[in-house]
């Protein structure tokens, strides 16, 4: 990946901080959901409820499809990131804590929570390990889209 291209994906990733994330089911069907992330450079985690279907789902298949974009008012000012990743379940402590120490930072404007802070025995983790990434940059032209094999 070239440093341009590089540049762009930390751009939407650090501009962001919501996802939509599609598991599969047991039944074969995508379950697309939205959750919070946290990145550290091109590093990206999520979290969710042990008990919640996308922790089921991932259990069983760890493939997932995401998109991370924003909101804008012009259409050619759209810019964001599709990726085919695998979901690897964090189970390391120490990274754990490092990912749930990130989040109050991606969300500046939220002084108290209104529930506790999870623990890393309260939650699933996961890291995003991309195979591929869709750039996507309006900006560039009407679609335009640049696709990065990651190793």
């Amino acid at each position: 990946m070239d440093k341009a291209t590089r540049k762009r994906i930390l751009d939407v990733l650090d501009a962001n901080r919501i996802m939509s994330i599609a598991t599969l089911r047991s039944d074969g069907w995508p379950q697309a959901t939205t959750v919070g992330y946290v990145n550290d450079g091109l590093a990206i985690w999520f979290l969710c409820g042990r008990d919640s279907q996308k922790a089921t789902n991932l259990a069983r298949d760890d493939r997932v499809s995401l998109t991370i974009n924003g909101d804008p008012s012009d259409i050619m000012a759209i810019t964001g990131l599709s990726m085919a990743a695998h979901a690897i379940p964090v189970t390391n402590r120490a990274e754990a804590e490092k990912v749930l120490r990130l989040m109050p930072a991606k969300y500046p404007e939220q002084k108290a929570l209104p529930v506790a802070m999870p623990t890393p025995d309260d939650v699933s983790l996961f890291r995003i390990e991309p195979s591929v990434i869709s750039v996507l940059d309006y900006t560039l032209g009407f679609g335009h889209a640049d696709l990065v094999t990651c190793p």
